[in-house]
Order: C-alpha cells, then structure tokens, then sequence
C-alpha cells in the first residue's frame, strides 16, 4: 500500500505542479499586458511594470491553488483511469477511501503552503506593488505615505509642512471614510506647531475633508493651548484616489491587520462584516485545495471515455469556477445582507464538502 501511496501521490503532486506554473505563467502574462498600457505615463516606466508584475505573483499562488490542484488531480486520475491502471489498484484491493489518502497525503502539504502564501508572502507583496504604481502620482502631488503597523503615514509639504498618520481606511457607502487621525503640523523651521486628532473623517471635495470630534493642540512659546470641536475642515493635496490605492482589499490582509482592522471598526460602531468574512475565509481557504483534490476523483473517473485533456481542463476550470464565484456571492451577500460571517465563508467549502463527499459515495457504490 505504501507503494501505491507514493506512485499515486507522485502522479498527482507532479500534474498539479505543472499545471499552477501554467497558471502562474498565464496570469503573469494578463498582468503584463495590462500594466503595459501605461508604461510612459507619469513616469511608470517598463521596469516598474515588470517589478510590479513580480510582486502580483505571491498573490496569484494564493488564489490560484485551489483551481490548480482540481486541475492536476483531475489530469493525473484521468491518466490513471485512461491507461487501466486504476482499474488494477481496485481489483488488486485498493478501495477508494485510499486512494483518497494517497491523494490527501499530496493535498495536506499544499494546503499549507497556500495558507502561508496568503498570510506571509500575498499581502506585503501587494502592498509594495501599490506603492510601485503610485510612486509616479506621489511624486506629482508631493506626498510621500507609507503603511506600517500603526497606520498610514503621510508626508506633505502643502499647504501646511506636516505628517499625517490614519489609523484605518474604509469604504463607507461608496465613499472613504477615514478612521484615527493625527495631523502633526510644523511651521518653516521644522518646529511642531500644532496637533490635530480627529475620530473620522468624510471628504468633501478637491482639497478638504471634514474632520468630526477634533481636538486640537497648538504650541507656541507663552505655552501650549487645547481646543475642541465638533467638525473641522482639513485643507491639504491629499485624494481618495490615493488612499484607494495604497488600501490593499480585505481578502489580501493577513489575519492579523483584518483583526486589528475589526478591533478598529469595532471600536468606532464601524461596520465590520467585511473584514471579518474575510478572516474566516483565511481560514477555510486553504481547506478548498483539499476539497477540490477528493472533488477531482470522481469526475475524472467519469471522463475516462469522455475526450482527452482539453476536456478534463475545461471540466475542472468550470469546476474550480463555480467555487470561485460561489465563494465570492456569499462573501457579497453576507456583507449586503448582515448574514453571520462565519455562514458566508464556510458554506461554499461545506457545500462542496457534501458534493464531494455525495460523489465518492455515489461512486462506490457503482
């Protein structure tokens, strides 16, 4: 048995190796020709394209895994089942409970490394690819941001010489909102000339948002003088086009930034359905590439008199799709309709669970 486990796990460790580099390649290729059409535009040149394409792929592992791994198990069985050898493992005793732990035995290993390629490498490798695209734009709007831990800093040299740091940023009824901020203003000698906290802030137009519960701080040599208001209007050259593109989506943050996210919103009576559908499906995530190996079995059982590899391609693509979109129509409604987080990311990988499950035992008993 423990033969059989190793040329199995081999065969299918093998196709679904070769089918995620054909993947990899072929999103790869996408990215290129998009970032392509603006290489010469405000100074984004063919390098940073290519870097930023480079940087796309940690995320395109993540996402791509499971589609692969349906795929290449598909392949390899179907392989197995055209060339009679399946059938011999089953007459030779082989049920098909181990042949789904040979290809568990595959599975398992992958599983993992999707999860730390979605928690590890996919997020710091988007944030630093949105930082390669607007470098260009901050360059034009004399703005320097970066994110840490702490939030988004801001450095800006009009109107005001400051450093602006934003807790959170969040899409709030097809706007930005921003959540935690502080100003801290210099005056021409570098000296600090005044802090402003606010709770939130809306924008209004080109060059000014509205500041709500702001305290603010001023300094000056007879001493230090504390005032507060209700609203304040914030002048400065800062865009939500620009926040946009330095906020990487929900489904790219790793588990703790959605945390600290959810503790945030939380905090401020935000809502925070978003991010922590999003946590849940860090979790589950990984369970799809598992899923998807045991939902392979059977239909490339059923594919042994059914065309060659194009067929079976097509067929696990369809599959892989239907989860994809599923997968997403959940995570939507559950954040349209306030269904409970951890309803919206487990049941599409449930619901395939069962099918799955429904199949092998179909195909047993044939």
């Amino acid at each position: 048995m423990k033969t059989l486990n190793r040329y199995v796990g081999r065969e299918v460790f093998y196709a679904v190796l070769l089918i995620f580099v054909a993947l990899l390649a072929l999103f790869a290729l996408f990215d290129l020709i998009h970032e392509l059409g603006n290489v010469g535009k405000d100074g984004y040149t063919l390098g940073r394209a290519l870097f930023f394409v480079g940087l796309s792929l940690p995320g395109h592992m993540y996402e791509l895994m499971p589609t692969a791994a349906l795929i290449g198990t598909l392949f390899a069985i179907a392989q197995l089942v055209g060339n009679s050898e399946y059938t011999v493992m089953r007459t030779s005793g082989a049920s098909l409970t181990q042949i789904t732990g040979a290809i568990l035995r595959v599975g398992i290993p992958l599983a993992v490394a999707t999860f730390l390629a979605g928690e590890y490498f996919a997020p710091p490798a988007e944030r630093l690819a949105q930082q390669v695209r607007i470098q260009a734009q901050d360059q034009a709007t004399r703005i320097v941001a970066q994110q840490f831990q702490s939030g988004f800093w801001f450095r800006q040299q009009l109107p005001l010489s400051s450093f602006v740091n934003i807790k959170s940023v969040v899409d709030d009824s097809g706007g930005t909102k921003l959540i935690g901020i502080r100003v801290y203003e210099f005056d021409s000698d570098l000296r600090l000339k005044a802090l402003r906290v606010a709770d939130t802030g809306t924008f209004v137009n080109d060059g000014r948002w509205l500041l709500k519960n702001v305290q603010t701080t001023e300094l000056s040599p007879e001493g230090a003088k504390m005032t507060r208001a209700d609203k304040f209007t914030w002048e400065t050259v800062l865009k939500p086009s620009l926040l946009t593109v330095y906020q990487v989506a929900p489904e790219k943050l790793e588990m703790t930034s959605l945390y600290d996210n959810i503790r945030v919103l939380g905090s401020n009576q935000q809502k925070t359905s978003r991010f922590e559908i999003a946590l849940w499906n860090k979790i589950f995530y990984p369970a799809a590439v598992l899923v998807m190996m045991v939902l392979a079995l059977p239909f490339a059982y059923f594919q042994r008199r059914a065309g060659g590899a194009g067929s079976r391609i097509f067929a696990g693509t369809m599959i892989g799709l239907v989860y994809f979109l599923l997968s997403r129509l959940f995570s939507y409604l559950g954040v349209i309709n306030d269904w409970p987080p951890l309803f919206s990311a487990a049941f599409p990988v449930a619901a395939f669970v069962v099918f799955a499950a429904g199949m092998l035992w179909w195909l047993e008993r044939r």
